[in-house]
């Protein structure tokens, strides 16, 4: 036997050799560079095969060698070649090309060598070895040996062609194997092939070589940990009973057992159709050689990372479709479709997998005219109606939240497509509609964020999620069909209106039923520029939410708003490329009841136009408009026409040059926030007076160069942003006496060269944002302020501009 061995390593160190030895000579021979990189993929090929005849050679016997034995003088003389190789002149044209033909010659020896022989000698080799093996298994159990095998056959059978999964596939399996990564969270709403996948990734070659064991557990929605248990214990062990557990107790500690014999080899456990964060935590049980990827709607907090499978494209969506609905080798029976109609109706079915399979399937074999039929119902009504097997897929995400947090979702379908929706103004309508503050409102968003109904963008500094976080850069996204899902929903109820956008008339019908909108809590209108004419006799008696989206360059507002006398919230949005002009009624009834606003992109009239008091008007939110003439009227008193005002933000409104002075006499104003304002150059001097406010934000105002010293005055103040004020050169002296101060971001204030002396007695101040630019200037009064704490801000996310930013620096005491 040993001899054998050494025959075996004497085939494959000329081979070796013979390659390391071109890989780093190669640039010596330039005239020969062509034929030995031939030369070395013929090496880098056939070396598995020498290795594999050395490990037959260890194990068989009597077995005639003259082929090793030429193949290793051949391999030598093959080195000796190319060694000649380098001693030939470059001017010598002749020779060169003999050594080249002699190169080309060996490599043909080479590969005809393994093309002919050896397969045969690994052939019988390999026959040697099963009878031989034959032998040894009849002493051992068939159903072990096959025990690995059986608990692959656990995953789903595949397809037989899968869509859109090759970069999805090689991007979970770079998380998979990284070394930080336990668990794997594989994400999508339903019916976007999160278990073919996964499915998928357990037959894949490189995932099967790295795991030596792979178990497959359906979860479900509805899970029995007891029977979860089971499943696992009979995937693991096939020939012994299936265990029964009278607790769930007793189950976790089987589990626990389960878990550790997992340490011998290295283990994948796939989780499929998690639902619920409790059910993963279940598997973490000592620190063991296994990985664990879960499949779910919801992002887990027991994830390690998360991997968001993303809708298909074009491209796969045509062809999952036309698989769907042309099967292979199948001759057509009847017209074939219009390409036209074919690409309407897969962009109808937006991406997702099992909207493609389900309409695909639906149509196979119909005439032209069912074709027809599909793509207007598609295109006029919602494509759940004809479809209950898909909506009951979607619809079953939902089925897990609370019917307030239902709501929120429905409330969703009220923005049009493909729009990012201001997370503000929809805490705004859910704080209204449902009686909740906005802490209990932003954590209903997140439950849908966590469920992959939503996603949530953030373009500014990342703090949303604080107390004092700026949500005027939080946006919302929504795949189409769960929108629609929405929409689809609040329909089966009487509470909404919903209108998807049409540029010049509202639905004939409507004006035919005048009293079906009696119950509608949230009205959303999509225009285009409308005259009063346009406007049906429609009214709203219980309306509270009023959502106006459009493009004009002038608006009216519609004539049933003088009617809508519970109105709390008003959305006005300009889709235009400027701001439009917005003409009030004589008389609107809404104005007396409203509690918030925000306009984007409309001039903003002045309240000497409105004529009357907006007593409970508690929020302004400014977006992109233009303020310039409302802030003209420097003699009116905000105080009487504002009395219960707790918040105003102004958000890129470049024609703000400066505050009035008078609304510095709104007294229980709480939060100003006045951001990405380049113009504005002061703050007005009176400040000072706004005695409960908390919160000043002065985010991105480029041209403000300082704060005026009464400032000293906020008691309550409790959260100061200057961040990005370029033009700031100095803070007040007065710093000192904000008492109540617990965060100040100052990032990328690049004008500040010294702060305060008096900074030193902010004994409250607990938070410092700063970057490498203005961290220095606080040494010296790190002794004095002991409350401060180590804080690393989030990365301010500029990725839509294209641009990655590291993190700044936070403040260290």
């Amino acid at each position: 036997m040993a001899s054998q061995t050494a025959i075996g390593i004497l085939l494959g160190a000329p081979a070796q050799e013979l390659l390391r030895f071109i890989i780093v000579n190669m640039n010596k021979a330039i005239h020969f560079k062509t034929y030995l990189e031939k030369l070395q993929l013929t090496l880098e090929s056939i070396t598995p095969v020498i290795n594999e005849v050395r490990r037959l050679n260890a194990v068989l016997t009597d077995r005639p060698r003259s082929d090793i034995e030429r193949l290793k003088a051949e391999l030598e003389n093959g080195k000796e070649l190319v060694i000649k190789c380098w001693t030939v002149p470059s001017w010598n044209y002749f020779k060169r090309l003999r050594y080249s033909k002699k190169i080309l010659k060996f490599d043909k020896n080479l590969r005809r060598f393994f093309k002919m022989e050896v397969p045969a000698d690994i052939w019988l080799g390999c026959k040697q070895i099963l009878v031989e093996m034959g032998e040894m298994m009849r002493n051992f159990d068939r159903m072990s040996m096959r025990r690995v095998e059986d608990s692959f056959s656990a995953a789903p059978e595949i397809p037989d062609m899968t869509f859109g999964l090759d970069v999805p596939l090689k991007e979970l399996k770079m998380l998979l194997f990284r070394d930080d990564v336990r668990v794997l969270g594989l994400c999508a709403p339903g019916g976007c092939g999160k278990t073919t996948l996964a499915s998928v990734l357990c037959r894949d070659r490189d995932v099967s070589s790295r795991f030596k064991k792979i178990y497959f557990l359906t979860v479900s929605s509805s899970p029995d940990f007891k029977v979860i248990v089971q499943k696992l214990s009979e995937q693991m062990f096939p020939t012994r009973p299936v265990p029964h557990f009278v607790s769930e107790g007793e189950a976790i500690l089987k589990l626990g057992n389960l878990m550790t014999l997992m340490e011998t080899e290295p283990t994948l456990l796939v989780l499929d159709d998690v639902w619920e964060d409790s059910v993963v935590r279940k598997f973490f049980i000592g620190k063991v050689n296994y990985k664990i990827l879960v499949t779910s709607r919801t992002q887990c907090q027991a994830f390690d990372y998360k991997y968001s499978l993303k809708m298909l494209n074009d491209a796969d969506a045509m062809a999952l479709f036309c698989h769907s609905v042309f099967p292979q080798n199948e001759k057509l029976n009847y017209e074939e479709p219009d390409r036209e109609l074919l690409i309407k109706i897969v962009r109808g079915c937006k991406g997702l997998p099992l909207a493609l399979k389900v309409i695909g399937h639906s149509l196979h074999q119909q005439p032209a005219k069912v074709w027809q039929q599909k793509e207007r119902m598609m295109s006029s009504c919602s494509i759940f109606k004809s479809h209950s097997d898909l909506l009951s897929c979607l619809a079953t995400s939902l089925d897990f939240l609370t019917e307030e947090v239902q709501e929120c979702f429905m409330d969703l379908g009220s923005f049009p497509e493909d729009e990012r929706i201001p997370a503000s103004s929809l805490i705004d309508i859910w704080v209204e509609l449902y009686g909740i503050d906005e802490v209990d409102a932003y954590i209903n968003l997140l439950e849908l964020s966590t469920l992959n109904l939503v996603s949530l963008i953030e373009f500014t500094s990342g703090d949303a999620g604080q107390i004092d976080g700026n949500l005027n850069g939080l946006f919302v996204t929504q795949h189409d069909l769960l929108r629609d899902l929405a929409i689809y929903q609040s329909q089966q109820k009487s509470t909404r209106l919903i209108m998807k956008r049409r540029e010049e008339s509202l639905p004939w019908r409507w004006s035919k039923e005048e009293h079906q909108f009696q119950n509608a809590r949230l009205v959303s209108i999509q225009t285009g520029e409308m005259s009063s004419s346009n406007w049906y006799n429609m009214h709203f008696p219980e309306a509270e939410v009023l959502i106006l989206d459009f493009s004009a360059t002038k608006y009216t507002l519609p004539p049933f708003v003088e009617k809508m006398e519970k109105l709390k919230v008003l959305i006005i949005i300009n889709r235009g490329r400027h701001c439009t002009q917005l003409n009030y009624l004589t008389k609107p009834g809404c104005l007396s009841t409203l509690r918030r606003v925000r306009l984007q992109k409309v001039v903003v009239p002045s309240l000497n136009e409105i004529g009357m008091p907006l007593k409970d008007l508690q929020k302004i939110s400014l977006f992109m408009c233009e303020v310039g003439q409302a802030l003209r009227s420097y003699d009116l008193n905000f105080p009487y026409m504002l009395p219960n005002l707790v918040e105003v933000n102004i958000d890129y409104c470049n024609d703000l040059v400066k505050l009035p002075q008078g609304i510095c006499d709104l007294v229980h104003l709480q939060k100003l926030s006045i951001t990405n304002c380049h113009d504005l150059l002061a703050m007005p001097e009176g400040i000072g007076s706004i005695r409960d406010l908390e919160v000043l934000r002065l985010h991105a105002c480029t041209g403000l160069a300082e704060l005026p010293n009464t400032i000293q005055k906020l008691q309550k103040l409790r959260f100061l942003d200057i961040s990005e004020c370029l033009s700031m050169e100095r803070l007040p002296e007065g710093m000192g006496e904000l008492h109540g101060l617990e965060k100040l971001d100052m990032r990328q204030c690049l004008g500040l060269r010294e702060l305060p002396t008096s900074i030193m007695k902010l004994v409250d101040l607990k938070d410092v944002i700063c970057d490498d630019e203005t961290a220095h200037l606080w040494q010296p009064f790190q002794c004095h302020l002991h409350k401060l704490k180590s804080e690393k801000p989030k990365d301010i996310n500029l990725f839509w501009l294209g641009v990655d930013l590291n993190s700044p620096s936070c403040l260290h005491p």
